[in-house]
């Protein structure tokens, strides 16, 4: 059943008021788990995995609730209860992505409109919403900034809102743990899920899935929970800096620029759920089981690399949880004996740009990161030593000439690679 593949594979937890008709299904959820090689393993001090959200039809794991959200008004549209839909977002990027890319699949029954921060999404996440037909507008400031705006207008105007205030949301990013459940046979004891924090929707979510599996007896035991900002937009760490919970004050924070730009938030809208949920989590486990780190800027964008040098295709978020993994085995959150679970929130692609300022030594001043050149990777463009024998498409080589053209830059390729000739 099509409606069943995705994220309603798990239909009795998510959304079981809704029809299988009106659900929406693009090809999102059951993205792959993928172990760590021996080498990365030995680097970080633990066995761990990192689930590849990036993988997902808009390359992030928004998708999961924008699956769920749109699934609940494309309910509504069917019932006849309401038309002409304006779904509207704030983003850092990747939540307008994911949402144009969705309501263009319902159209002409739903517009999208998205709010971004001007200059302050790379340049593959802007195009994502606008190939996918949405109206864009960028708005000067930074994302808070923006979901203030979006938050004014769906007070006073007939629009649906798509931020992680909408709890349909919420409710598709749960699959997230389900997935995770059934990825290690039900058993969650001695794991930990290491998230990254933005608007504080998706680990909000994350707890709310496994504590509906462990009560409806699917899991018999809760895994650790992991919260990992930036030094650069740390509200919800902050705020659990406090131990004794009936003093804790939360206090927005003014961001800095971050290479973690999907988490460059400093007023969380979910903040009140991430309390809730916390404590009723902690208490369900009978200890604590939910724990904040903070990270700098550089370890972010090292472990990023480091993660990539081995196989995987982390964003820079992905690289805040591996990170925020390093920092929580030295303060002991987690020992070498447990196994962590990564969320690689989106595609490396879509954050690519921050890996080719870091292979020029170009990024930033604010970002306060220094480039490691034991990390740095650049192109080597090889020319023949006869400049004549340089083909184009619009003077291609005779045979003879192409001949010593193909020989010369082997031979180059082959002194640098130290090959020897069998």
């Amino acid at each position: 059943i099509p409606a069943l593949k995705g994220i309603y594979r798990y239909h009795e937890f998510i959304g079981s008021c809704i029809p299988l008709d009106s659900i929406i299904y693009l090809g999102e959820g059951h993205t792959p788990v993928v172990e760590a090689n021996q080498r990365l393993k030995e680097k970080v001090g633990l066995s761990f995995f990192y689930k590849n959200d990036g993988q997902n039809p808009s390359a992030s794991f928004k998708d999961r609730g924008m699956a769920s959200a749109l699934s609940s008004i494309k309910y509504l549209i069917d019932q006849k209860l309401i038309s002409n839909v304006i779904a509207i977002c704030a983003s850092t990027g990747d939540t307008s992505a994911s949402a144009a890319l969705y309501a263009s699949y319902l159209g002409p029954l739903i517009k999208s409109a998205v709010l971004l921060p001007h200059k302050k999404v790379t340049s593959q996440q802007l195009s994502q919403p606008l190939g996918s037909g949405a109206k864009v507008f960028e708005i000067p400031g930074v994302f808070d900034d923006c979901m203030k705006i979006v938050e004014n207008l769906s007070s006073q105007y007939p629009v649906v809102l798509l931020n992680s205030k909408n709890a349909w949301r919420i409710l598709g990013q749960e699959s997230y743990s389900y997935e995770i459940a059934q990825d290690f046979d039900w058993k969650m004891k001695d794991k930990a899920i290491v998230v990254p924090i933005g608007n504080a929707g998706n680990i909000s979510a994350v707890m709310n899935g496994f504590i509906k599996f462990y009560e409806a007896g699917i899991i018999d035991a809760l895994p650790k929970i992991i919260g990992v900002q930036s030094e650069h937009a740390d509200p919800v760490y902050q705020y659990y800096l406090e131990p004794d919970e009936t003093k804790r004050k939360f206090v927005p924070v003014n961001t800095k620029p971050s290479v973690a730009q999907a988490a460059m938030i400093g007023n969380p809208v979910s903040m009140p759920r991430v309390i809730q949920i916390s404590k009723k989590y902690n208490e369900i486990a009978g200890s604590r089981h939910v724990f904040f780190v903070q990270v700098t800027e550089q370890s972010i964008m090292d472990w990023q690399l480091q993660a990539n040098h081995n196989g995987h295709i982390a964003c820079t978020q992905g690289g805040e949880c591996l990170a925020g993994l390093a920092k929580a085995l030295l303060k002991k959150i987690v020992t070498p004996q447990e196994i962590a679970i990564l969320n690689a929130t989106a595609h490396a692609i879509k954050f690519s740009e921050f890996q080719d300022l870091y292979f020029k030594y170009s990024i930033p001043e604010d970002y306060e990161i220094s480039s490691n050149p034991d990390l740095i990777n650049l192109p080597s463009l090889l020319l023949p030593d006869d400049q004549n024998l340089i083909p184009s498409q619009q003077k291609r080589l005779n045979e003879k000439d192409f001949q010593r053209f193909v020989k010369n830059i082997s031979d180059k390729i082959a002194e640098t690679l130290r090959l020897e000739k069998s």
